[in-house]
Parts: structure tokens; C-alpha cells; sequence
């Protein structure tokens, strides 16, 4: 069984390596937002406020994701092991998801940080943006979620550094060659 993040600046691969790390490990990977944006297409309540935030390049409130967490969190389908893309991404998530899995007497194996350089990263998204057509995916706000990253998103992964279980890799290059260091570094933790 195994509970892990994957966390890592916007562009940097997470989910891409969150489908195959899941796949690889049997356990469900779980993005915050993939269902974010399923409820934007849905035009649910919830997908009506995260829009809002969203399209601003900003965090959705911890009120709203912390409750879909929890929901999520406590479906039959991750008594095996979860791999969690897009959260927590504040200290207060951080206590909020240590909350949750103390109740059902559980905890992170592994955090696993990608790791990339701002200007690639922005290149990476723009031509994503191109592709998709994603309305949250142009130059400022890019540039504004990677400056979020930064300020909030970082005290997560040095809280992570603390604990002994952050294990970083870095997300540039192609991604059998990423997952393939990934891969590496969660094997290498379970060896410790």
C-alpha cells in the first residue's frame, strides 16, 4: 500500500506522472484539478466558484477543496493506497490532510516533489495552452501560479523535508526518461 503527493510547480508534469506512477503502483491517483475542472464543465455550484478563481491563476479556497478532499479521501477505491496531485498546497491543507488521515489511523509514505526551472515551465504551458486551449493557461497568469508556487507551495514541501519523507526529482526531459527517475526515487524510499 502507498499514500503519496506529488507536488510541483505548474507545468511540471505531475499529472502526466501521476496517470503512470498510479498505474505502475495500483493505487488511484486523485487530482484536485481534474475534478475541479469536471465540475467547471458541469456547471455545478462548485465548478461555478472554482472558475472564478481559476481563470485568475489563483488557489481554490480551502474551505471548498479541503471538503472535496475529504470526500474523496473516504471512497472505497483508495483503501489501497492514493497518489494525491494538487494537494495540499498550503500549510493549512497540510495540517487539514494530516487531520483526515489521523482519523482512519493513517500516513504519507512518500512526498514526491518535481522539480523544473520557471522559463521552461512557462514555455511548456503556453504551448499547452495552444493545444488545449485552456483559458487559465496565458503568459500572466502562468506567471502568477508559479509566483503562488513559490510563496505558498514551498513551506509545504520544506514541512514535507522535515518529516524525512520529501523525495525530489527533477521533471525535465522526456517522460519515460521522468518516470523512469521517479520510479527510481520511490523505490529507493521504500529501501530506507
Amino acid at each position: 500500500m502507498t499514500r503519496m503527493l506529488i507536488i510541483g510547480p505548474p507545468g511540471s508534469g505531475k499529472g502526466t506522472q501521476a496517470d503512470r506512477i498510479s498505474g505502475r503502483l495500483g493505487v488511484v491517483a486523485i487530482s484536485t484539478g481534474d475534478i475541479f475542472r469536471a465540475n467547471v464543465k458541469g456547471e455545478t455550484p462548485l465548478g461555478i466558484e472554482a472558475k472564478k478563481y481559476m481563470d485568475a491563476g489563483d488557489f481554490v479556497p480551502d474551505s471548498v477543496t479541503n471538503n472535496m478532499v475529504r470526500d474523496r479521501l473516504s471512497q472505497d477505491d483508495v483503501e489501497n493506497g492514493f497518489l494525491l496531485d494538487g494537494y495540499p498546497r498550503t500549510t493549512a491543507q497540510v495540517d487539514y490532510l494530516d487531520q483526515i488521515l489521523a482519523e482512519g489511523q493513517q500516513e504519507l509514505d512518500v512526498v514526491l516533489q518535481l522539480t523544473a526551472d520557471d522559463e521552461e515551465l512557462v514555455a511548456r504551458l503556453l504551448g499547452r495552452a495552444k493545444e488545449t486551449g485552456r483559458s487559465d493557461d496565458n503568459e500572466a497568469v502562468i506567471r502568477h501560479r508559479l509566483d503562488l508556487y513559490h510563496e505558498q507551495t514551498e513551506v509545504v514541501v520544506a514541512k514535507y523535508a522535515e518529516r524525512g519523507i520529501l523525495t525530489q526529482v527533477d521533471g525535465i526531459g522526456g517522460i519515460d526518461e521522468v518516470t523512469d527517475r521517479v520510479l527510481a526515487a520511490i523505490e529507493a524510499t521504500k529501501a530506507v
